[in-house]
């Protein structure tokens, strides 16, 4: 199923029987039809542990099940919405970040410090955002959210791109990151982001950068 962006704010999905999509709560906005909404506990397709991922993370709201024949239209807090289509390929997005997504897509989740080491944990104490990036993998649409407007970097081999981390958005492709800071130990006391962390990440893909570093 593919999300019709209806304007840079509000998306619609046309449901039929048997199709399901997943969203966050409280992103209806209007619906058409035979539809229903119901808390999902599970976390999608990935689980107890990916629920967990998302406990940990700060997400404490379930998401939500939606199922039948209609049409639906999403939007959240007038923030900017992003549509991003996967063949076969694994989105990273930041939990509270995701909008929606198509039913048929395996959720999971992935620990930051997996691939960024210590600073992986430095991220999460220091820059207030989650040690759990949501992982989205197989065919089909994921809507994301962002403030101010979304940019598509493109990353390639040799070229590595660096990213605030409040700024990040999410990204896909055969790509690693690594949290790195430029300041010392004592210098990062008190201080939130910004020039102070850099989120590299390199190899071949793409990661979407908001305009804002404004937390959702």
């Amino acid at each position: 199923m593919a999300f019709r962006e209806i304007n840079s704010k509000m998306i619609e999905a046309r449901l039929m029987p048997g199709q399901r999509l997943f969203s966050q709560r409280g992103a209806m906005l209007a619906y058409r039809g035979d539809v229903t909404f119901t808390p999902n506990l599970t976390g999608g397709q990935g689980g107890v542990m990916s629920m967990i991922g998302r406990r940990v993370a700060g997400e404490a709201t379930p998401l939500m099940t939606v199922e039948g024949d209609g049409t639906v239209m999403f939007g959240h807090g007038g923030h900017h919405i992003q549509v991003v289509e996967l063949a076969g390929d694994t989105l990273y997005v930041e939990a509270d970040r995701l909008l929606a997504f198509d039913g048929t897509l395996e959720q999971g989740t992935m620990f930051l410090g997996s691939q960024g080491g210590v600073m992986g944990l430095v991220r999460g104490q220091v820059t207030g955002q989650g040690l759990f990036t949501t992982t989205l993998r197989g065919h089909g649409s994921v809507a994301v959210m962002a403030h101010g407007g979304v940019i598509e970097l493109p990353i390639t081999p040799g070229r590595p791109v660096h990213v605030d981390p409040q700024a990040y958005v999410a990204h896909h492709g055969d790509v690693r990151n690594k949290l790195s800071t430029a300041l010392g130990w004592r210098d990062m006391v008190g201080r939130g982001s910004g020039e102070a962390f850099q989120l590299e990440l390199s190899g071949s893909g793409v990661v979407y950068v908001q305009a804002s570093e404004e937390k959702l």
